[in-house]
């Protein structure tokens, strides 16, 4: 039976008046998720907020946790409660015209058994931990990322790019029911995750996320520790970051 450790940090940093990010760690360590919003006023809010709400009662009523439940169960049950998420979202904004035009990223740990899946829709991410080497999870839905993939810029071009924080994918668009390309990981004893929403990486590079997600064998010390480099590097968002660790 997997044994894992959690924390958890969301601060609004210094430049936005609310926290648009939301997340849930799950009492019986089931499924991780950090949503990050976009949109006017609290609209923004309200889509992480429907996010962190609707994927895990739909999880909890569509997946068995449990070794019985084979892949394809487990990424169709996530893939369909993500789904449900960006259907509410976008209901909830063609009715409401305060909420018009919102949407989140969401990413997600999901634990089936001693499996987890991971994946996402935006520009949040996940990063894997093991035996020293930082490799993220999931991938951006972001123009730039698209524009690094068609070989129009590279990666250093990409972090100044007036394009940088505009998504062709999230939910509360079409696309936000088009999967989360959700992959099934084997965690080993000593694995590291990081669930995080781009208030991190607008403040830190990889290097140092791999440096802090060592710097401690307490999970909410190295939580703080990440959240409070990308506050210091300069982050113009809010900032939210979940780790877990595999004992």
């Amino acid at each position: 039976m997997l044994s894992i450790r959690t924390g958890h940090v969301s601060i609004t940093g210094n430049f936005r008046e609310n926290n648009e990010d939301n997340y849930i760690v799950d009492s019986a360590l089931k499924y991780f998720i950090v949503a990050d919003g976009m949109g006017g006023q609290n609209a923004g809010e309200k889509a992480s907020e429907i996010a962190v709400d609707v994927i895990p009662k739909q999880l909890e009523q569509l997946l068995t946790f449990d070794d019985s439940t084979d892949r394809q169960s487990a990424v169709a049950a996530i893939d369909r409660s993500v789904e449900l998420a960006n259907s509410e979202i976008m209901a909830l904004s063609e009715v409401d015209p305060a909420h018009r035009n919102m949407g989140t990223t969401v990413v997600f740990i999901v634990r089936v058994g001693d499996r987890f899946y991971t994946g996402g829709v935006g520009d949040s991410r996940v990063y894997q931990l093991r035996a020293g080497q930082l490799t993220q999870l999931t991938k951006d839905h972001s123009l730039t990322q698209a524009l690094i993939e068609a070989g129009t810029i590279n990666a250093e071009e990409a972090k100044t790019h007036r394009y940088r924080n505009v998504l062709y994918r999230y939910l509360g668009s079409k696309d936000g029911a088009a999967g989360t390309d959700a992959l099934e990981l084997h965690p080993q004893s000593g694995d590291r995750y990081f669930l995080c929403s781009d208030g991190v990486t607008d403040g830190i590079d990889d290097r140092t996320i791999r440096a802090l997600l060592t710097s401690s064998d307490d999970p909410q010390q190295v939580a703080q520790s990440l959240v409070d480099a990308a506050l210091e590097g300069g982050s113009r968002d809010n900032i939210t970051g979940v780790v877990v660790i595999v004992d």
